[in-house]
């Protein structure tokens, strides 16, 4: 296993609508590599593009809550149905590190979704793991949570945004100048 670097907002695979998984041949060795990354950067969920794989999986981990003692793999994820009844809860992310903002989602949704043995679920969530799912589920389909906020809120934050998105375009080009390549 090895832990792999979390990309920043800015660098442009993070806006990108993850490939679905359609060979699981590997798929036990990303995961560990996905939570070992995860564990590193003391979140509680990560979607795979965070670490730079274009493929429909996250993972997220809140066992230390009293809401669930197991871990979760989602691969090829879809929200189905979701209650119209909804909270705002604060939500930070390892891609946006520094920044939490305050978003509206719904308090329970029905996700359909395969595991790493290729059988397909069909659950309800609900409470932190219901956000949290829906948290990633925008990770892959390049969403983060300064979109789900108003122009004002995101205002708030344009330094930090900015700063990280330098960060990125920074880190961007002295891999691709490894390379051999220039931007």
């Amino acid at each position: 296993m090895s832990v792999l670097d979390i990309i920043h907002y800015g660098n442009p695979v993070l806006r990108k609508v993850c490939k679905p998984v359609n060979k699981f041949d590997n798929i036990n060795n990303i995961i560990n590599d996905m939570f070992e990354s995860m564990y590193e950067a003391d979140g509680i969920g990560l979607a795979a593009n965070q670490v730079g794989i274009d493929m429909h999986i996250f993972i997220i981990d809140i066992s230390h809550t009293d809401e669930t003692d197991d871990t979760h793999i989602f691969i090829n994820s879809k929200i189905i149905a979701f209650e119209n009844e909804k909270e705002i809860f604060q939500e930070g992310c390892l891609s946006l590190p520094g920044i939490a903002l305050d978003i509206l989602r719904p308090k329970k949704i029905i996700l359909k979704y395969q595991t790493p043995d290729k059988i397909w679920h069909e659950n309800k969530f609900e409470g932190l793991l219901g956000r949290a799912i829906q948290h990633e589920i925008d990770h892959l389909n390049g969403v983060f949570i300064v979109d789900r906020v108003t122009e004002l809120e995101r205002i708030k934050y344009k330094a930090e945004l900015k700063s990280l998105e330098k960060e990125s375009k920074d880190k961007m080009g002295k891999v691709t100048e490894k390379k051999g390549f220039l931007l």
